[in-house]
């Protein structure tokens, strides 16, 4: 349970190597030291730059769980090993990929993958912490959608139509959790400045991985449960709803 300074004492991050879940963690240790969870593949290159990082922020120890978004028949071992230290204050659910929306719509495999890492995988964990977090009573599962998925684009429509699916489960997660002590938290971000994101060229709003870190942690600690990043994505998502189709398909995005 956060304390009255907004410290964790157990902080779960799935996507272990996640360049914006990073952040965030990182963020809550400016509170205090935790024991941070990285969930991600053991054999990914990136695992021991996560954790040197992780322990430079200040973490009080960093234990490595072996998590394949794929693998979901593997996901209840890897839940259940994240949680032998105790109740989970903050999980991030942060695992994702962007991939080429041109290749994805015409390959089935390649559509396929894509859609199973951002939509199946996320409602795979999604149903074993929302058990996890009812039983303990208190907690926030920090759930990274997207504004791609408040209406679905030609430009993405494979990566947004899986996030609108995330979205809607993790929003109603939050309804079937109330009252339980525990909490969901949906950030809606818009494009953020991260190595996935490098080859998409820089969009209106972009915003820095620091500033989703920040805004998400102000928002646990305040107990919301849906934000977006950048602030102004609230109205123009708003705004997209009432576009008509045959005007929409024409703007240049």
């Amino acid at each position: 349970m956060l304390n009255a300074v907004g410290k964790a004492q157990n902080i779960l991050l799935l996507g272990g190597t996640s360049e914006i879940g990073i952040s965030i963690v990182t963020r809550f240790l400016k509170q205090g030291p935790s024991h941070v969870t990285l969930a991600a593949r053991k054999d990914s290159p990136r695992v021991a730059d996560a954790v040197a990082e992780i322990e430079a922020a200040g973490a009080e120890s960093v234990t490595v769980v072996d998590f394949d978004a794929l693998d979901t028949a593997s996901h209840p071992a890897a839940i259940d090993a994240a949680f032998e230290k105790g109740d989970v204050d903050v999980a991030i659910v942060a695992f994702g990929i962007l991939g080429d929306n041109e290749a994805q719509w015409r390959d089935q495999a390649l559509a396929v993958e894509a859609t199973s890492v951002n939509y199946t995988a996320g409602v795979s964990v999604g149903v074993l912490l929302g058990q996890k977090f009812e039983a303990q009573g208190h907690g926030t599962i920090v759930a990274m959608s997207s504004v791609a998925g408040q209406r679905v684009r030609r430009s993405n429509f494979v990566y947004g139509s899986a996030k609108a699916g995330f979205d809607g489960f993790y929003t109603q997660l939050g309804e079937a959790l109330r009252g339980s002590g525990a909490n969901v938290l949906v950030v809606r971000a818009g494009q953020v400045r991260t190595k996935m994101s490098a080859d998409a060229g820089e969009a209106p709003l972009t915003v820095n991985r620091e500033d989703v870190a920040n805004a998400v942690y102000d928002a646990v600690v305040n107990k919301k449960d849906i934000i977006y990043v950048h602030p102004l994505f609230q109205y123009v998502s708003l705004a997209f709803q009432f576009i008509p189709r045959a005007i929409f398909r024409k703007l240049p995005f």
